[in-house]
């Protein structure tokens, strides 16, 4: 991808390792930082990412073009260039090996600069150049092979991911986030029929208008808005809990009780919802649900969250503690 974007965006056959390896971190940025996604143990990109970020500072949700801007004015300072040292000792040999089978890198160089096979590029010291046959065929199939490459990468993460929710999804950051109006819509209804209700972090008062929808699970790690993962929080939760794990022991039953308690008002008033179908992910029957006891509806949330959380925690995903909000 790293490739593919040089030479067709910037129109340019020569590239230098460090470039491609600028190109790599970026690309691997967001489902890094956002999603902790595994690379695999033999891989580099995870540690390698998290170090930059820590000694260039760079905020975790920073554009593409200001990561690349941070690395590239970083590139002499040499702790910077030792982190991104490992990569060069590989890729750029490895990634010829289906044009030229793979015995010492300096076969691969010599072999690579006569194009041996029609391979892709050649190396000349730390700079690739893009053979001319395929310069045309990369621009000219730049959409498909992108899509190619995301596709391929998206199998290879869910092998090393294998417990992780909706992993293509996690590969790009979206420009937008999808709306939750929908789900507030639920929520401000709830509070009609009921009257006001109390936030399950901090105590206070919620009313409509006046509270914030959190993603109980961090929306980070389930990268969906169902509304079964969402409740109304003081405005300050948001801002204080982050993308940090709840405690399960000390919130997940208030969080069940809220839910089964808006599930019981609003069904009977409207089974056809079509909100209310985020349940049925839960529970096969919504009239079923319904009419659970607090124990056993509670058991269905445990017996949904319990298995999430502890994911999220192998992933690296840290707990909010209350005591250190606000």
């Amino acid at each position: 991808m790293a490739i593919l974007d040089i030479v067709v965006k910037e129109q340019r056959r020569q590239i230098s390792f460090w470039e491609v390896i600028v190109g790599m971190i970026v690309e691997a940025w967001y489902p890094i930082h956002f999603f902790r996604l595994s690379f695999g143990k033999s891989d580099s990109l995870y540690n390698q990412i998290i170090k930059l970020q820590k000694e260039l500072n760079i905020p975790v949700d920073a554009k593409k073009d200001e990561i690349k801007k941070r690395i590239f004015n970083n590139l002499n300072v040499p702790k910077i260039r030792g982190l991104l040292r490992v990569f060069t000792l590989n890729v750029p040999y490895r990634f010829l090996s289906p044009w030229i089978n793979y015995t010492t890198d300096n076969d691969v160089v010599e072999l690579s600069q006569s194009y041996t096979n029609n391979c892709i590029y050649s190396i000349k010291g730390d700079t690739i150049e893009i053979n001319l046959i395929w310069e045309q065929y990369l621009n000219d199939n730049y959409l498909i092979l992108r899509d190619f490459t995301f596709w391929n990468l998206a199998v290879f993460l869910q092998k090393r991911n294998p417990n992780v929710p909706d992993v293509p999804s996690k590969l790009v950051k979206p420009v937008l986030r999808d709306s939750l109006l929908k789900q507030r819509h639920f929520w401000d209804t709830f509070i009609d029929i009921n009257g006001s209700i109390k936030c399950i972090y901090t105590g206070k008062e919620l009313y409509k208008k006046n509270y914030d929808l959190d993603h109980f699970i961090p929306w980070s790690f389930v990268s969906h808005n169902l509304l079964w993962n969402l409740l109304p929080a003081d405005s300050s939760i948001n801002s204080s809990k982050g993308n940090n794990l709840p405690l399960l022991d000390e919130y997940l039953r208030p969080f069940a009780k809220m839910h089964q308690q808006a599930i019981r008002l609003i069904y009977p008033k409207n089974p056809n919802n079509k909100i209310l179908e985020d349940y049925l992910t839960l529970h096969d029957s919504l009239s079923d649900l319904v009419q659970l006891s607090d124990n056993e509806f509670l058991n269905v949330f445990q017996k949904t969250f319990s298995p999430m959380v502890q994911i999220a925690e192998n992933m690296g995903f840290k707990y909010w503690q209350k005591s250190l909000q606000l």
